[in-house]
């Protein structure tokens, strides 16, 4: 839930049923007038990253980050991410259980967000 609150506040972002993921999944939707710097790594729609049920979720991040994150056993990457070009950085972030480790999940999704779109979020 804090996780989905945080992602609620980025603009031009909607929460809703993932268009790419098992049925109960929320989808980070981005709006159509929200610009994509990079619209070849989003994998469905406007989809930049989904939230399964248990927590875990599928974001595209800039592939030196993603070596990073499964470097640092935070995420793996998704079989999907050697099909096609431009998915080098898609990954499966594992599920927070901390508050310690909601803030790393959380700025791993901001930083997809920055990534696909080009777009810094405003500071807090």
């Amino acid at each position: 839930d804090a996780l989905l609150a945080h992602v609620a506040l980025f603009p031009g972002v909607n929460l809703g049923p993932t268009r790419v993921s098992m049925p109960g999944g929320i989808g980070f939707q981005l709006e159509d007038d929200v610009a994509l710097a990079r619209p070849d790594v989003i994998v469905g729609g406007r989809e930049f990253a989904h939230l399964h049920t248990d927590g875990s979720l599928h974001a595209s991040l800039n592939p030196e980050l993603a070596i990073v994150a499964i470097e640092a056993g935070w995420a793996v990457a998704h079989p999907w991410s050697e099909q096609r070009v431009g998915w080098e950085g898609f990954v499966m972030i594992f599920t927070p259980t901390t508050p310690d480790e909601l803030k790393v999940v959380k700025q791993l999704v901001e930083s997809s967000y920055s990534f696909v779109t080009g777009q810094g979020l405003p500071e807090k």
